[in-house]
């Protein structure tokens, strides 16, 4: 069984070098990228069911034991996160794939697969990490990857914000680094199990120094309050599948290793005052971002800092409770973020735009595209039965149960938090989806044009047979593959306020463009499995809780590195 431990990181490698040789056939490259994630997803399954049933497994690279040689871990905390992060990015990539982007419409050379598959493996090798300084490896691997993302494309804007990613990623790489050098100096180890004991015996202002600076680099990565300016400006203006794999993914990676170090090196509550203070400032601080968004991708990615909060309430509190609260919430966020993308991706597909002021009567022309948006959306706000209610839930109650000033504190930001993001999603809702489309759509002076689908003007206004339709010049009649998807999508150009009489003429958007079934089959793949987490939240839960008491307990971990006990 260890030896499936290594296959989640080798598989998506060696996939992204089959790719890179491809460069020149992107129906192969689609092809082995699919396959590849399917099978990595299979693996992390196995690894999951592993783990529950015979405990940690453990990997030694190249023969070599560990402390002197490279171990991989896959504990059940590590394995849940790997299969929820390889389904999200299988389901992601089927999504680019349907829309284009995986193609490398935008890049000069064919370089999205093999970028892809190497940020699906440096996510991989953080989750099963057995020593610091393969974390920051993983670290840099996926950030090398997500720099090429984030620019692709090469427009103006996403190298003005791509660069401020890159420095800012590249300061929490140093901090990072110099950390890992600060612990070996006063260890002698990166190890994680053998860090166990030797950080227990060190003075405790140098515990609390090495603790602050693993947080800083972490809360970077994280996006936790106030390193967290740089996300809702970087996220949005790159393309809809790199975006939704980085909000789902990347910032989880951080929390994961907040975790882990919290939990595994750091044991007790040192720390856990000021976690509590910078979660309940992620939560209220992001969401209240969140509200003064016009755009549908900046309010998410201000909703998506301010969930961090929550996860950072759960390690805060160190208890077995809070911990699965955390372990539980991050799976459901991971997921249902990752979905809102993908839906305002959707929304941009079609309409063109994700600006609310030039959004309306979604919910009429497209209602399976409404669907898609309208159940993560509430599951974010944590409305019962939705597993976004149970994760809140059980974080709420394990605040309650902690007592004291700053936890409950944190009891009532966290529900402050979630009745002000189900206010943020059903703004969107109405006015995007509900509302009639705006009487007037700015940039344009007056009607714009609109195109049937074989490419033909319609004049705003005509009617029926009266319709005089005449080709458009350079029109050609469009060959994508999503007609009849069922959303309202496929072929529908007509004026959005037309009817029988005409409808009324002023009542127009830009003109709607059909959505790849790919697209929405991918979208509705993640719905499907934010409700799974809802149908299947006892069983979730229980080994959610089991990972956290393994967490606290340590030995699990260090016994399973070190049979005979850590040198």
């Amino acid at each position: 069984m260890s030896r499936l431990v290594v296959l989640p990181v080798m598989l998506p490698l060696l996939g992204a070098a089959l790719t890179l040789i491809l460069a020149g056939r992107p129906r192969a490259q689609r092809t082995v990228s699919v396959l590849v994630l399917a099978a990595t997803l299979v693996t992390a399954v196995l690894l999951l069911w592993a783990a529950i049933r015979h405990g940690t497994l453990v990997a030694e690279i190249g023969g070599w034991a560990a402390p002197a040689g490279i171990v991989l871990v896959a504990d059940q905390f590590a394995t849940l996160m790997l299969v929820v992060s390889v389904a999200v990015t299988l389901a992601v990539l089927c999504y680019a794939v349907g829309q284009g982007q995986a193609g490398d419409q935008e890049a000069p050379v064919s370089v999205f697969h093999p970028t892809y598959l190497v940020l699906t493996a440096g996510v991989a090798n953080a989750f099963l990490a057995g020593d610091l300084f393969n974390l920051f490896v993983s670290f840099e691997v996926l950030l090398a990857a997500s720099y090429v993302l984030i620019m692709l494309g090469g427009t103006d804007a996403r190298l003005r914000v791509g660069t401020t990613y890159v420095v800012v990623s590249l300061l929490s790489s140093m901090v990072f680094l110099s950390a890992i050098g600060l612990v070996y100096a006063a260890t002698g180890t990166v190890n994680l199990a053998q860090l166990v004991g030797r950080l227990d015996a060190l003075p405790a202002n140098l515990q609390i120094a090495l603790q602050s600076m693993l947080l800083l680099a972490f809360g970077v990565k994280a996006a936790v309050f106030p390193l967290s300016a740089w996300l809702p400006d970087s996220y949005p203006s790159a393309p809809t599948p790199v975006t939704a794999v980085f909000a789902g993914l990347l910032t989880k990676v951080g929390v994961y290793a907040i975790i882990r170090t919290e939990t595994l090196l750091f044991p007790g509550r040192r720390a856990a005052d000021v976690l509590l203070v910078l979660a309940l400032l992620t939560m209220l601080v992001g969401i209240l971002g969140a509200l003064v968004q016009t755009d549908i991708k900046r309010l998410l990615s201000f909703t998506l800092v301010s969930h961090i909060g929550y996860l950072l309430f759960g390690v805060a509190l160190t208890s077995v409770a809070g911990l699965a609260g955390a372990i539980f919430y991050v799976l459901h966020h991971i997921t249902i973020q990752t979905t809102l993308f993908l839906s305002a991706g959707l929304v941009e597909r079609r309409v063109g735009s994700t600006d609310l002021n030039r959004l309306g009567g979604l919910a009429r022309s497209a209602p399976l595209l409404g669907i898609l948006f309208l159940v993560p959306a509430v599951n974010l706000a944590g409305i019962p039965p939705f597993s976004g209610f149970l994760g809140k839930l059980g974080l709420l109650e394990a605040g309650a149960a902690e007592g004291g000033v700053l936890p409950w504190s944190l009891v009532a930001a966290g529900s402050l938090t979630s009745l002000l993001t189900l206010y943020a999603v059903v703004r969107v809702w109405n006015l995007a989806f509900w509302r009639p489309v705006p009487m007037a759509v700015s940039g344009y002076a007056e009607p714009p044009e609109l195109v049937d689908p074989a490419g033909r003007e319609i004049q705003p206004g005509a009617t029926g047979a009266g319709n005089a339709a005449r080709p458009r010049s350079g029109a050609r009649p469009e060959s994508g593959d999503g007609s009849g998807d069922g959303s309202g999508s496929g072929g529908d150009r007509t004026p959005r306020g037309s009817g029988p009489d005409g409808g009324d003429p002023e009542r127009l958007a830009a003109p709607v463009q059909r959505v790849p079934r790919m697209m929405i089959g991918a979208t509705a793949a993640l719905v499907a499995l934010g409700l799974a987490f809802t149908v299947l939240a006892g069983p979730l839960y229980r080994v959610a809780t089991e990972a956290a008491t393994d967490l606290r307990m340590r030995t699990p971990y260090v016994q399973a590195v070190f049979p005979g006990g850590a040198p």
